[in-house]
């Protein structure tokens, strides 16, 4: 009987152990639609922006005059990001529909969502990018598993001092650690601004600029909603968050990604991937130290 009860003991206890391994990470909270006018303010080009259901709904438009784009009230030092989009459609080569969150200064730093457009018929590339103290060059590209043209897709930015992750629909497809003990520097004490814009890149946007902007199909349209921030607003002198520590993404669940969140991010590295700065020796001999620690390669 004691055999069968320690027996049972052993177990109870490998499976709580089980349990803990299985909770040790989780997804972003769900995000909160808000009306543009609630984060928002245009940056520039406004009359190229058009309002629709009160603000919950917003078009960019381009056209041969000018592009438009939009950002947020506050500035943040880490938190949770998340806008959806729809993207130009139809014959959308030369154009840029960009997302990201940027600081304000020289060693600037910044987490960059970058939709390149195509010709009809050829897919969206979604080029994402990381700059910590003025120093980018981590450009990676993918083809989304989706025609981003049809319907909105939610695009979000978890961002606290252990790691940023990109999430497609709540898919991982890029995690980006704090590798300070690498030696690589990390965004942590520059409170950013979160961007948007829709704006003509036809010198380098498409085939590295050799299909040119189509001005006859303008004016370009690209649809927003949801606006979600959940962050910790500051300063823009800030060089910390007053409530580090005590926001539900600084918990210990949101330091890493779990086993099926890793196992998600390896299928967008193995059937969607099409660039990745950690593999290309063209630009560096030796691969970059971050690259294994994000499970790049």
């Amino acid at each position: 009987m004691a055999s069968s009860s320690s027996s049972f003991l052993v177990l109870w206890l490998c499976f709580l152990g089980l349990v803990s391994m299985t909770t040790m990470a989780a997804p972003p909270r769900r995000p909160i639609n808000v009306p543009f006018q609630k984060n928002y303010v245009p940056t520039w080009a406004g009359d190229h922006i058009k309002y629709y259901n009160g603000g919950n709904e917003i078009q960019l438009y381009l056209d041969k005059y000018t592009g438009t784009g939009f950002q947020s009230k506050g500035s943040y030092l880490f938190g949770h990001f998340s806008m959806q989009i729809k993207m130009v459609p139809g014959d959308s080569a030369g154009t840029v529909t960009a997302f990201y969150l940027s600081s304000q200064n020289s060693e600037h730093d910044e987490i960059d969502y970058e939709f390149l457009g195509n010709r009809t018929g050829q897919p969206y590339i979604l080029q994402t990018n990381v700059f910590s103290g003025g120093k980018g060059d981590r450009e990676q590209r993918i083809y989304l598993w989706f025609d981003p043209t049809k319907d909105y897709h939610s695009y979000s930015v978890l961002w606290n001092l252990y790691q940023i992750v990109f999430f497609v629909d709540d898919i991982p497809i890029r995690v980006f650690k704090n590798s300070k003990d690498l030696g690589v520097r990390y965004p942590f004490n520059q409170p950013m601004k979160i961007y948007s814009s829709l704006w003509n890149a036809d010198d380098w946007a498409t085939r590295g600029g050799l299909e040119k902007t189509d001005w006859s199909k303008a004016p370009f349209v690209a649809a927003y909603r949801g606006f979600h921030i959940d962050g910790c607003e500051a300063s823009t002198e800030a060089k910390f968050c007053a409530t580090q520590g005590r926001r539900w993404w600084d918990q210990k669940e949101f330091q890493d990604l779990d086993g099926y969140q890793y196992r998600r991010l390896r299928w967008v590295r193995q059937k969607y991937t099409i660039y990745n700065y950690c593999t290309d020796r063209s630009r560096s001999s030796t691969m970059p130290p971050e690259c294994r620690r994000d499970r790049d390669v």
